[in-house]
């Protein structure tokens, strides 16, 4: 079986009432859902993003 990620939005702090979930194969796909997911749903701009918000986005990605 393959290893998948999975990444809750519900999980980051202030978004505990948002459904939106992603799961992929790959972490790198799971970022790019995570940034689309961030773009349609709370119109962030994801490369704003600094490297402290991108560590702690990170560590909330899981391995299922």
């Amino acid at each position: 079986m393959s290893e998948a990620y999975t990444y809750a939005c519900r999980s980051c702090e202030g978004m505990e009432d948002c459904p939106g979930e992603v799961t992929a194969s790959s972490k790198d796909e799971v970022w790019k859902l995570m940034e689309l997911h961030a773009v349609v749903a709370h119109g962030e701009d994801p490369s704003s993003w600094d490297s402290e918000t991108r560590a702690y986005l990170g560590a909330l990605i899981t391995s299922k």
